[in-house]
């Protein structure tokens, strides 16, 4: 059984890279490429994942997804995920979100809501620097 079927019968999202798996890097778009690299990050199913802008180079649906696929892992696999993301969206999907600024910790949210409410939340506060 393959990874992407494994994941796919245990609750997660088809990351859809079957159709590239005899390709070379150089012939698969930069989405295909970071949905590979998440899937090989799960393959020894390790208790912390490490995602430095996971959903960078990925459409909005995929992006959603792979959050969505990540919450599952968080929440009933019990997998702490230490993400960095520019992208607000990606974020509200977080229990937990820190601010930066100049390599220092400025500001802490914890969700209390929906992704939702956590996504306006975080918009509110990023409107104060503004």
């Amino acid at each position: 059984m393959s990874v992407v079927t494994a994941f796919r019968f245990d609750g997660y999202v088809d990351f859809k890279i079957l159709d590239i798996k005899n390709k070379y890097p150089y012939e698969i778009s930069g989405g295909q490429k970071q949905r590979a690299a998440i899937i090989r990050s799960l393959v020894n199913n390790p208790l912390v994942i490490l995602a430095d802008e996971p959903t960078g180079s990925l459409d909005s649906k995929t992006s959603r997804e792979v959050m969505e696929t990540f919450e599952i892992l968080n929440k009933k696999y019990n997998k702490t995920i230490l993400m960095v993301t520019h992208d607000i969206k990606a974020a509200s999907y977080c229990k937990k979100v820190v601010l930066m600024n100049d390599g220092v910790t400025s500001h802490e949210l914890l969700r209390r809501g929906s992704t939702m409410d956590f996504y306006k939340d975080i918009l509110n506060l990023l409107n104060r620097f503004i």
